[in-house]
């Protein structure tokens, strides 16, 4: 989908509804602490497929693909390098299978590296641009309606990023989100602020946060951002705080009425989007859904 064909759809509809976690969800059906989610397109293909469904029964109007971790460098940590391009075909293809008939968008995610870029790690720009644009290229020649630069915490990343995904599709919707996990700035000192001056310059359709520590951090987030972009704003907070279980994963305090009463808040603030991030259900959706109706 072109840039514009996805502006005029957000104006005609005002606000899209996203969907929830992947990993956290997947984890609570199954998926073992520590394996990446993407290991399940090969070893239980059905359980990606019945998560999107699920998701598009709870109202999403975009539901993203099980790659976030799909660049080369953290598919090498699960062994499957090798099958990156298998990887995103796949988790494209089972979403454009789950969405087939209906009116929901697809977008394809993509996550951070897995490694830091220099000064303060290994990882060159250059590199980071080629990463990014393999796994671009694969996700665009699959067939998705948009791309999504997500949970995203390093300027120079995200602008090598969006670059390498411009260098694949000048057209393709496009968003760029950051996580701010450290209140109001990213692990690496990133501010919202910052964050707007350098894309609101870029070829970028729709800024975002998503991930993030608290409801009311990321609603101080947000009010900042809207003040500084002119551009719509995707927002995906997590449900809550994370409290760690025995077996090593996360549970996540806030319920689905409860997410869903900060909607109209969210919506008020300036957001055009709205789903959840990690500890997000698809009844926490649902209930952002029906909250986001007549806003």
């Amino acid at each position: 989908m072109k840039s514009s064909d996805f502006l005029n759809l957000l104006a005609k509809k005002q606000t899209l509804v996203l969907d929830g976690a992947t990993g956290t969800n997947l984890q609570k059906r199954g998926l073992p602490v520590g394996s990446p989610p993407e290991t399940w397109l090969f070893d239980n293909p059905a359980g990606i497929s019945q998560l999107y469904s699920d998701f598009v029964a709870a109202g999403s109007d975009i539901i993203l693909t099980c790659t976030f971790g799909g660049n080369r460098i953290r598919l090498g940590h699960a062994n499957l390098a090798e099958k990156l391009e298998e990887t995103n075909h796949t988790a494209v293809r089972l979403a454009r299978e789950v969405t087939e008939g209906k009116d929901v968008l697809v977008g394809g995610s993509l996550g951070p590296l897995g490694e830091i870029l220099q000064p303060y790690g290994t990882l060159s720009a250059e590199q980071a641009f080629e990463l990014y644009r393999e796994q671009a290229s694969v996700l665009v020649g699959a067939g998705v309606d948009l791309l999504v630069i997500e949970t995203q915490f390093d300027l120079g990343e995200a602008q090598a990023a969006v670059n390498a995904v411009r260098s694949v599709d000048e057209e393709i919707a496009l968003v760029c989100s950051f996580s701010y996990d450290r209140g109001v700035r990213t692990m690496m000192g990133v501010r919202p602020t910052q964050m707007a001056e350098i894309f609101n310059e870029m070829t970028v359709d729709v800024l975002g946060i998503n991930c993030g520590k608290s409801l009311e951090d990321n609603h101080s987030v947000l009010a900042t951002l809207k003040e500084h972009t002119s551009k719509p704003i995707w927002f995906k907070p997590n449900a809550g705080l994370p409290t760690s279980n025995p077996d090593g994963s996360s549970s996540y305090d806030v319920t689905p009425e409860m997410m869903a009463a900060y909607v109209p808040t969210w919506l008020a603030a300036g957001a055009r989007l709205v789903g959840g991030c990690c500890g997000t259900s698809p009844e926490h959706l649902a209930a952002i859904a029906r909250a986001s109706i007549g806003n």
